[in-house]
């Protein structure tokens, strides 16, 4: 499994070996050794979500309050998916920067985000499939988003691409207006979060 930390600390990309043979693929997308030794404990999985879509869906971008926020560990099992990580922790030296990972079914990997970060995808292909592991379940109170087309964080959508959004999506704030409304996770809670999930493990 080779890994990757990404500009934004906190998320990660693990490039898991694959097995082709002539009855088709085998891959293990999430291998807790080499998980534990990245980010330093275990994904605690309170619930996988599946979602299937067309191209130029873009789902997020999302994120939950913290504690506890949700951590995701995404893979793409079926066509190409451009997958967003957002810093919208106040105060970290990051803050509003982004990077992306491609992920596909033809060279399979994955992204782990911690909680705190914010979570955007858009499918580049029909029938896209994503699928995650997330460290808490869903709580509709707690989560929140930053519309994804905001001018201001310029994710790096294809301009030759229709974006498609939820309702809920394209009503979301831009991040000035996330921002002061108070919505977006603190760094520093973050980081005691993160210290705390270590101590359990130790």
């Amino acid at each position: 499994m080779r890994v990757r930390e990404l500009r934004i600390a906190g998320a990660f990309e693990f490039v898991p070996p694959s097995f082709p043979d002539e009855r088709g693929l085998f891959v293990a997308p999430y291998q807790e050794p080499a998980f534990v030794e990245a980010v330093g404990h275990p994904l605690h999985v309170a619930q996988t979500n599946h979602s299937v879509s067309r191209r130029g869906t873009i789902r997020g971008v999302h994120f939950a309050d913290v504690p506890p926020g949700q951590a995701k560990y995404i893979h793409c099992p079926r066509g190409r998916l451009l997958d967003v990580v957002i810093d919208l922790r106040v105060g970290s030296p990051t803050f509003g920067q982004w990077d992306q990972v491609l992920l596909d079914a033809d060279e399979p990997r994955a992204v782990y985000l911690s909680e705190g970060l914010g979570h955007a995808a858009m499918a580049l292909a029909d029938d896209t499939v994503m699928h995650y592991l997330c460290s808490t379940s869903y709580n509709p109170t707690a989560e929140h988003g930053v519309n994804p087309l905001d001018a201001a964080l310029g994710l790096p959508w294809p301009t030759d691409i229709t974006p498609i959004l939820s309702e809920k999506d394209a009503a979301a704030p831009t991040l000035e207006q996330a921002l002061a409304a108070g919505l977006l996770p603190d760094y520093a809670e973050c980081l005691v979060h993160y210290d705390s999930l270590r101590v359990t493990v130790g």
